[in-house]
């Protein structure tokens, strides 16, 4: 029954990454790859992959990226599983998949995550449960502050068994990662642009320039506080600075704005 699934992947400069993602899906009979021009050895590495398709699209916006890879790269699969190059699918998952949730005949799976760092899995994390698996005719794809969102129309089925998310790219690249995301994201704080629908008590709170302190004892207390050792202690920080970037941006705009109301103020 696996042959009703097609592994969809995104990816850019995932050497890191990719090769732990590919070996978590040799069980699919294709898996797509939608590269943005990597530089590195992603496309070396994938290629190594029989049942890997490669293909390449400029990168504009992630929703964008995931129209094309879901509806122009020639998938016919009854069912797709959208990972980041940074998620691994167990076993288990596979098993569920294959036992509970293809013979039920769903719109999508609704499925949860297990944060790790380089193999070492925390307690918890903030990372929210997602639709990840879904027919292509059934899923709407939206943008939300800087990343995509998967929406189905019809019956969705929550999975047990979670997804692996462990990113091991270079620090370098994971803060220039953030700081190009805190610009979709202060669009979206601040009613330019993202999803409307998530406004509201998150948002109040980062236009205030509290959530950096507050996320950062949420996010050390859930993934295991003291009893989580380094990872804990760094994914605290992880999500401070992430929370931090967005604050010091808005805070700029606001200061900036303030200049120049008093320099309008003066020249009238």
């Amino acid at each position: 029954m696996l042959d009703r699934v097609t592994p969809v992947i995104l990816t850019y400069n995932e050497s890191a990454n990719i090769a732990r993602t590919l070996n978590s899906v040799r069980w699919a009979e294709s898996v797509v790859v939608l590269d943005s021009g990597s530089q590195d050895e992603t496309k070396q590495i994938a290629s190594g992959y029989p049942n890997v398709r490669w293909f390449e699209r400029t990168f504009d916006t992630h929703q964008a990226q995931w129209e094309h890879a879901v509806r122009n790269t020639g998938i016919n699969s009854e069912y797709v599983l959208a990972l980041d190059a940074d998620m691994e699918v167990p076993a288990a998952f596979v098993q569920e998949l294959r036992d509970s949730f293809l013979p039920g005949e769903f719109a999508g799976g609704d499925v949860p995550f297990i944060y790790s760092y380089y193999g070492r899995p925390l307690a918890g994390s903030l990372y929210p449960n997602q639709i990840r698996v879904f027919r292509p005719s059934a899923v709407t794809i939206t943008q939300v502050d800087h990343t995509q969102h998967f929406a189905v129309a019809g019956p969705v089925y929550k999975f047990r068994n979670r997804l692996i998310h462990d990113d091991r790219k270079p620090l370098e690249r994971w803060v220039a990662a953030q700081l190009s995301y805190q610009v979709l994201n202060d669009d979206a704080v601040m009613g330019n642009g993202g999803d409307s629908r998530k406004g509201g008590f998150k948002y109040s709170l980062r236009r205030a320039g509290i959530m950096p302190p507050l996320v950062g004892l949420i996010a050390y207390l859930r993934s295991g506080g003291p009893f989580g050792g380094a990872a804990s202690a760094r994914y605290a920080y992880e999500r401070m600075v992430c929370e931090g970037l967005l604050a010091i941006r808005l805070m700029n705009g606001r200061m900036k704005a303030k200049e120049q109301n008093v320099r309008d103020s003066g020249n009238n």
